[in-house]
């Protein structure tokens, strides 16, 4: 009997677009391409790459924006056998230069015209934003499956660059499956709000891409722009993280929180099956708000490292009932323990550790090119976030170790400060930073985005009644930018 092998991601990709060619596949802010259309792109990249040399196993490191083309790009790659390797476009010279160092691609797609021609290492071929591939639009020969089937960058701030390469190959029956847990159903339309070179809506627009949505891909963010797409496309996914929503919730605010496009009212989104967040901790004011809008039963959260050592999610309907927590772990056999730093002891209920997570025996989930994992005995491994549990097993997120500010010898988490702070209505955005202090060490200090006339007064008296004194900000720094990225990142050294 001959074993049959399993169908890799590009293969699927070219059965869905025979099988219904004029489906629409990918939306971009300029262009609309249909599943046919999508894999002829596709087919012209995988001969333009294999013809600079990409085979099986290599990278292809891809610093575009959000556009369709991203994903020509990707479903190329896997059809070549090699793992996509999206990276921001966003990079500073020397940063980039750092990234394509430790990857190391035959070709990288997307760089502006005029940078510098020392970015890419030697051995790899740079192509600029705006180069289109021409020849042949069938697909390439036959290839083995992508030995891993995505390699973002780290969404960490600080050191040296690092890849987190996907533990499993580029097939059908590895991938597809994960898309129920975050409830993406068949033939629905995703609208994806966030930068593709972060990992999560990357790695959930492909799930909805290899179910047959259609993807509706914003290149920025806008509030009042992302709920008129979601009207018009009739979404039935929507991905956010915590800074979306809070501004999704203000367009139907006052006119000082309105989004620059005016609107009067939050849609009904009768289509909306779910809306996902993930990616920070999610202030409870926001998500009442959301919920209050959206509903319960089609709000979705969770918490995961690109990693994927272990997750949790939690619905809208479990968190009135535990408000702020980010759901119970789930899946097989994966598990996340709190650990006392100070001494190296399994943190009790209620008792904030730093969070140490297992995967399920035997499954490798992800390697690292460029960094090594802070990893203990028994398979282990730490992402540096802190958290506990409660009786029933519902896991709180406190904030990273590396933010953590001590106070006197108290700990004090950022999180819950900006959390508190993102109350006041005039507060578009916060991040809080330590300061030094000869008295207590350090102290917190916040920086504002604010909409509105507010004094610092009116701030203090704000946290003052709802935070204890140690957590008060000593002081209030404005900014006229906004404070977190599209994906709702911040790097919080930038503000010290």
């Amino acid at each position: 009997m001959v074993e049959t092998q399993p169908e890799t991601l590009g293969e699927a990709f070219t059965r869905m677009a025979r099988e219904r060619p004029d489906r629409p596949a990918v939306t971009d802010d300029s262009a609309r391409w249909t599943r046919a259309e999508l894999e002829a792109h596709a087919n012209r990249w995988a001969h333009d790459l294999a013809g600079r040399g990409v085979r099986p196993g290599d990278f292809v490191s891809i610093a575009l924006p959000n556009v369709a083309e991203h994903y020509a790009l990707t479903l190329a790659a896997w059809k070549l056998g090699a793992v996509p390797q999206p990276v921001s476009h966003r990079l500073a010279d020397a940063e980039l230069a750092a990234v394509l160092d430790v990857v190391r691609p035959p070709v990288v797609v997307g760089l502006a015209p005029g940078t510098d021609s020392g970015v890419a290492p030697a051995g790899t071929t740079a192509l600029t934003l705006g180069y289109r591939p021409e020849g042949p639009d069938g697909p390439p020969p036959p290839a083995p499956a992508p030995p891993a089937w995505k390699a973002p960058t780290s969404g960490g701030s600080t050191g040296r660059p690092k890849v987190i390469v996907a533990g499993e190959p580029g097939t059908v029956d590895i991938v597809a499956p994960r898309a129920a847990f975050y409830r993406i159903e068949p033939d629905g339309t995703f609208l994806c709000t966030a930068p593709l070179f972060h990992n999560a809506p990357y790695l959930f627009s492909l799930l909805g891409l290899m179910l047959g949505n259609h993807v509706v891909l914003m290149g920025r963010f806008d509030a009042a722009r992302a709920l008129a797409l979601a009207e018009e496309h009739a979404a039935t996914w929507i991905y956010a993280v915590p800074t979306m929503m809070g501004r999704m919730v203000r367009v139907a605010g006052d006119g000082a929180q309105r989004s620059s496009t005016h609107r009067e009212r939050l849609p009904e989104l009768p289509d909306l099956r779910t809306l996902f967040h993930v990616g920070a901790p999610c202030p409870p004011a926001v998500k009442r708000a959301v919920i209050d809008w959206l509903g319960p039963d089609r709000v979705l959260e969770g918490y995961a490292g690109t990693e994927a050592q272990a997750r949790t999610t939690i619905t809208g309907r479990e968190w009135l009932e535990h408000p702020g927590s980010v759901g119970r772990v789930s899946g097989g056999e994966i598990e996340i323990r709190p650990v006392d730093p100070a001494d190296d002891r399994r943190c009790a209920v209620g008792e904030v550790g730093e969070l140490w997570l297992r995967p399920e025996p035997g499954r490798t989930t992800y390697r690292y090119v460029g960094a090594e994992a802070r990893a203990r005995p028994g398979g282990w491994e730490s992402l540096g976030d802190m958290g506990w549990f409660d009786a029933n097993g519902y896991l709180y997120l406190a904030d990273r170790a590396s933010d953590m500010i001590v106070v006197g010898g108290q700990n004090v988490y950022p999180a819950e400060i900006e959390a508190a702070v993102l109350e006041h209505p005039a507060v578009a955005s916060v991040v809080v930073v330590p300061a030094p202090d000869e008295d207590l060490g350090s102290v917190p200090h916040a920086v504002v985005q604010v909409s509105g006339d507010v004094t610092d007064a009116d701030l203090d008296a704000h946290v003052a009644a709802r935070l204890s004194p140690a957590k008060r900000p000593r002081a209030w720094r404005r900014s006229a930018e906004a404070l977190r990225d599209d994906a709702g990142k911040v790097r919080r050294s930038a503000h010290r």
